[in-house]
């Protein structure tokens, strides 16, 4: 009998059931004078017990203006020293963090306060075009006569107060500085009251995730999901105190802010920010001038870095190490980043927001074929399984959707127990991802529930033809879909944006995937295109699928 696909990581190393809080204090005591942090945009480099004295003025702060634990504080910013000390100054007073992605627009803060009732917003004056305060003058007109900490906004009636990164707060709002200031007059013991009233399993932050296919739900995360996500992340790549780690990717994600500053703090490594977005000059002048140990990224910033003409004259021999994650791996792109960037320990993540984020992940020494070609082995303390669609244990080899059980699922979605009830099923999250267990263990992501069409009874797992016809060299980008079939249900279309010169057709594509591919996988209906159509408020894939269906005249 096949062996099932149920897969244990180790229970060696205990679960801390400390809270942020308390353990960043301990971090702080055992590494004072060392660095925490460097943002090279504002020429801050702080050590431990600077970085710590900032989140405790921090956080005397919040609590002074009115806020209390249990209250949800949103922050609407790039990456900086300011999210840092939010961030932790939350985890300090029970203040619950709320993550806004700084490219949201009004309508979407809009609904993502109200879906959290949030009580403060946090938000930087503006980031290039993006004029932050300008937007919400528009958006909240009843600011010009409010009291600062008073207001009651038609547009989000829960919110009160509104602090400005930056100084010189417009009409209505406080900037950090001043809440900084009104913080020196409570009593010294009030952050430190709040924080021994916390335990690991309140809630310290909501991101939202659209795993769900809809509007963005409002993931719940405890202090126990986010610290010990962290601390293993760590782990996987041996960080210490002596390494420092270059965090490009933006804060309001997990990436940043669990795989980076969390990573981090929980083994008292630098966190290097170099810039307040992504820029691959900044990056490689970062890594060059920080000495950074460490780099993360998704594969088309390494593409960027890897590509920019700083390259040639920065020195990156400092490297070893990094992260690699959101979205598959090119095994070229990897073979560079290993040697170009001097990153042979580079190991790739799988995971979701709904999981605190890491689910699997590789090791420092798996081959580079693994590292490219799997997520990894499952993490300590989490259990994961691929069924079928009764919910049976497939057996090892076999493709099906992957859960998984641990410290690290969700609390829920807040207040959303409909949609709750959708994901996590006795005590298990169901991914919605499609994937397969090798025989010792590693998971091989195939794609999502979403992104499987069935032909005549025939599963086809688009990411797997994907990878596959891809390569092609006449293939500039390709995008999978299935159109209505009478007789089959569907049949698998590819639409291609040729590379310039190229030509290619139906009968070609045919015969380039006969005998490498079965032959139910190979696109029935092939289009090109010079260039994909685009259009507002509709993504690309569905463009593409609704042209074919009048073309074909399915």
């Amino acid at each position: 009998m096949s062996r099932k696909s149920s897969v244990h990581g180790s229970t060696q190393v205990a679960l801390t059931n400390l809270t942020i809080g308390d353990y960043f204090d301990d971090i702080v005591k055992k590494h004072a004078g060392k660095d925490a942090l460097v943002s090279c945009a504002e020429s801050i480099h702080w050590t431990w017990q600077q970085l710590h004295d900032q989140v405790q003025s921090t956080a005397a702060g919040f609590l002074a203006i009115g806020l209390v634990p249990g209250d949800r504080l949103a922050i609407w910013a790039q990456n900086s020293s300011a999210w840092l000390t939010t961030e932790l100054a939350c985890a300090k007073t029970g203040i619950i963090l709320v993550n806004i992605n700084p490219s949201a627009r009004p309508a979407e803060l809009v609904e993502q306060l109200n879906a959290v009732q949030a009580k403060g917003l946090i938000f930087q004056a503006q980031f290039k075009s993006s004029h932050y305060a300008q937007m919400l003058q528009e958006l909240l007109p009843e600011l010009t006569h409010s009291e600062i900490g008073q207001l009651h906004a038609k547009a989000i009636p829960s919110l009160r107060h509104l602090i400005q990164i930056d100084d010189q707060a417009p009409a209505g709002m406080l900037d950090l500085k001043t809440v900084i200031d009104q913080g020196r007059m409570l009593p010294a013991d009030a952050v430190a009251q709040a924080q021994a009233s916390l335990s690991a399993d309140c809630i310290h932050n909501i991101q939202f995730s659209s795993a769900l296919g809809t509007h963005a739900a409002p993931v719940t995360l405890s202090h126990k999901n986010l610290l010990n996500n962290g601390y293993f992340i760590g782990v996987q790549l041996r960080l210490s105190d002596q390494d420092r780690v270059c965090i490009p990717v933006p804060l309001f994600h997990c990436f940043g802010m669990v795989m980076g500053n969390m990573a981090c703090i929980a083994h008292g490594a630098t966190m290097v920010y170099p810039d307040q977005s992504f820029d691959p000059e900044q990056v490689l002048k970062a890594v060059d001038q920080q000495k950074c140990t460490a780099l993360y990224g998704v594969p088309a910033m390494f593409i960027a870095i890897l590509d920019h003409p700083a390259l040639k004259n920065s020195d990156v021999s400092s490297l070893r190490t990094g992260i690699m994650a959101g979205a598959p791996c090119p095994i070229e792109v990897m073979e560079r980043v290993t040697t170009e960037l001097h990153m042979p320990q580079v190991v790739i993540g799988y995971g979701m927001t709904e999981s605190s984020p890491i689910s699997f992940m590789s090791s420092v020494d798996d081959p580079l074929a693994l590292r490219v070609s799997t997520v990894g082995t499952v993490q300590p303390h989490i259990q994961a399984q691929i069924i079928d669609e009764h919910n049976d244990i497939v057996p090892v080899g076999t493709v099906g959707q992957l859960r998984v059980q641990g410290y690290h699922v969700m609390k829920g979605y807040w207040q959303r127990d409909d949609l709750t009830q959708q994901v996590i099923k006795d005590g298990w999250l169901y991914t919605g991802d499609l994937a397969r267990f090798d025989e010792n263990g590693y998971c091989q992501i195939v794609g999502n529930i979403k992104d499987m069409i069935i032909r005549g009874g025939e599963n086809i797992y688009l990411a797997e033809v994907h990878a596959f016809i891809r390569q092609h060299p006449s293939i500039a980008e390709l995008i999978l879909f299935g159109v209505p079939d009478p007789r089959l249900g569907q049949e698998l279309c590819a639409a291609i944006r040729l590379h310039d010169g190229h030509s290619l057709d139906t009968e070609q594509l045919r015969q380039y995937c006969h005998g490498n591919i079965a032959h139910y996988k190979i696109p029935r209906y092939v289009l090109c295109y010079d260039q994909f159509p685009v259009a507002e408020n509709q993504n690309t894939k569905d463009l593409l699928q609704t042209d074919a269906i009048t073309k074909l005249s399915l």
